[in-house]
């Protein structure tokens, strides 16, 4: 029996055929992948070797492919086109101008002055001055104390360097003997007694700990805003804005819960009277609780995407 040579060729023509058309359906499959990648650079051009270079499957080149070498593994590496990155940098870039990003910091300062007038508050121990009659011991000298959130202090000043006119010891400001100690409320849980009086732990320590956490939501919102100008992103002055506004309502409550502490002190004994007035520290917190609320505010209004002038004043056109 004889070999047919015409069935051997018409076998492997036929074996070919079916070869290159597996081949071209693995080629066409890789493509499609490849491009769902890389598709575009940042200026919206197909990525590939310049003059027509990329992929090339049989000698035929498969446009919007990576750039063979080099080129495509930078695109790849630096994310600038994969995976739809420079639609969102492009987005990104669009949402934040030059003039929004100046808009961004001048609020960021306000809420910085509104950070630094809460440290020095919190500090501080000049939040409340008690103050008994200047010739309640002796005709010499006279004691007056002052306290904060952390800490109170006694202060013997001399008679003749206060105001004849007025009738308490003080202020705290002239010279004299001081003698400070930290509260004991956070260690051993004492209560601090001052002119036979007992100041009320509880409350105190509830204004401390609401003074601390804002010090913590301050401390979020300055991140969200470094993110913000840093990554160009406008999402993170929303959370800013409701961090900046959520501490400053808190040192406000924080300052209506000590003054509420001051009360319960000066109820706790009347052996000795004590006339009390809020000091400096409390203006500098009271002042930053308005301060970090009209912070937060104005990072809202940045974080729309309108301006709400325009919504509020829209321009008249005249009718010609």
């Amino acid at each position: 029996m004889g070999i047919d040579p015409l069935g051997i060729a018409r076998t492997k023509t036929r074996f070919s055929s079916v070869t290159d058309e597996r081949l071209w359906t693995e080629a066409w499959c890789f493509w499609r992948m490849w491009s769902t990648f890389f598709v575009t650079d940042e200026e919206g051009r197909p990525v590939g070797a310049p003059g027509g270079g990329g992929v090339q499957v049989g000698g035929v080149p498969l446009t919007g492919g990576p750039a063979p070498g080099p080129v495509g593994l930078n695109s790849l590496m630096s994310g600038r086109s994969t995976f739809g990155g420079g639609k969102r940098r492009r987005a990104g870039a669009q949402a934040m101008s030059e003039a929004q990003e100046g808009k961004i910091k001048l609020a960021f300062f306000v809420a910085i002055v509104g950070v630094v007038l809460t440290v020095l508050g919190v500090g501080t121990e000049f939040w409340a001055e008690l103050s008994p009659p200047k010739h309640f011991y002796n005709n010499q000298t006279c004691l007056t104390a002052h306290l904060g959130l952390w800490k109170g202090c006694t202060k013997t000043l001399w008679v003749a360097d206060i105001d004849p006119e007025r009738e308490t010891c003080g202020p705290a400001e002239l010279p004299g003997v001081t003698n400070c100690t930290y509260f004991k409320f956070f260690t051993t849980g004492e209560s601090a007694v001052m002119f036979h009086k007992t100041t009320h732990k509880n409350l105190t320590m509830a204004a401390s700990m609401l003074a601390m956490f804002s010090l913590f939501l301050m401390m979020m919102g300055a991140i969200c805003i470094t993110m913000a100008l840093s990554k160009e992103i406008l999402f993170f002055l929303k959370p800013a804005s409701v961090c900046f506004i959520l501490s400053g309502v808190l040192v406000l409550v924080s300052l209506l819960v000590f003054h509420q502490a001051v009360l319960a002190f000066l109820s706790s004994d009347h052996m000795v009277p004590l006339h009390h007035e809020l000091s400096w520290s409390v203006s500098c917190i009271g002042c930053a609780g308005g301060v970090l609320i009209v912070g937060g505010v104005l990072f809202i209004l940045l974080a729309l995407p309108y301006s709400p002038w325009t919504r509020c004043l829209p321009k008249k056109t005249s009718s010609t």
